[in-house]
């Protein structure tokens, strides 16, 4: 008999493990505990705990030519930086040419995994499962992926902050951030220079009074296209890098980094170097 393996969330990473286990003629099951597949990438227009979330104009910053799964090419009359929604719309189709759907059991939690009483011997696991009705099931596995991410847990350390509990304005995660009208006409300070924080200064600066992004470290300011309009992660991240020393990448990066923004001008050249990176 074939040996089974749990898988645990259906996002990208529990789809391409389900078509891994099938290729090595294991048996896959996949617990999903939300109605749909996707993971991060399935907006939803509500915050849900434990959930990860996105903004609803989300845009990925990797090309999809450097993040397309190896054994399906993304469609060609896809964008080279694809919305959130072309995403999940990729997935469904990676999930439907494999026929992957019926492997994965939905609106399905796990709620514990333990080794079994000979485990030294077997190997194997005891998944305790919930379903949407509160049904109990425990089922014995010869393996477990754990494919849940790591953008569940927002990071909001208010006590770095005196003060925030008399401050009179509102504040809030970037993840429970999902479109920029609320903040009409306001003055906002947004806090980190990531991904997010980048992307959220320059659309809630459509809609509010004045946006301030503030940067403990400075940053690198990458675009998302290099040279000649090539996605910057495809002329970035190339075999031929590995010919030079790593601090002769770095400069080579931020040489043409500055080109397009100079980093000591504007006050935000941080003290790390800049490596070979998509993002």
């Amino acid at each position: 008999m074939p040996k089974r393996v749990a898988i645990i969330g259906a996002g990208a990473s529990g789809l391409t493990s389900i078509k891994c286990c099938l290729d090595e003629d294991l048996e896959p099951v996949c617990f999903e505990r939300s109605n749909d597949i996707g993971g991060l990438w399935n907006f939803q227009e509500q915050v849900i705990d434990g959930r990860p979330s996105i903004y609803k104009s989300l845009i990925i910053n990797t090309s999809k030519e450097m993040m397309c799964f190896s054994d399906f090419p993304i469609p060609e009359d896809y964008p080279n930086f694809m919305h959130n929604s072309k995403i999940m719309d990729y997935f469904r189709l990676y999930a439907e040419h494999f026929n992957l759907m019926k492997y994965i059991r939905f609106k399905t939690n796990v709620c514990t995994i333990t080794e079994r009483t000979d485990f030294s011997s077997t190997g194997q696991w005891d998944v305790v499962t919930r379903d949407i009705e509160g049904n109990l099931e425990t089922s014995t596995f010869d393996a477990i992926m754990v494919c849940t991410g790591h953008h569940s847990s927002p990071h909001l350390p208010l006590d770095s902050f005196p003060g925030i509990e008399i401050f009179k304005g509102q504040y809030m995660h970037s993840k429970d951030y999902k479109q920029p009208m609320v903040f009409e006409g306001k003055r906002v300070v947004i806090i980190g220079i990531g991904n997010s924080g980048g992307d959220l200064a320059v659309e809630i600066s459509r809609h509010a009074k004045q946006v301030f992004l503030s940067t403990k470290r400075g940053a690198w300011i990458v675009s998302r296209l290099a040279g000649k309009g090539f996605p910057g992660d495809m002329i970035y991240n190339r075999r031929i890098n590995n010919l030079f020393a790593l601090s002769t990448i770095s400069w080579l990066i931020e040489r043409d980094l500055n080109k397009r923004f100079d980093h000591v001008n504007f006050g935000l050249k941080p003290r790390h170097r800049r490596e070979s990176s998509s993002n």
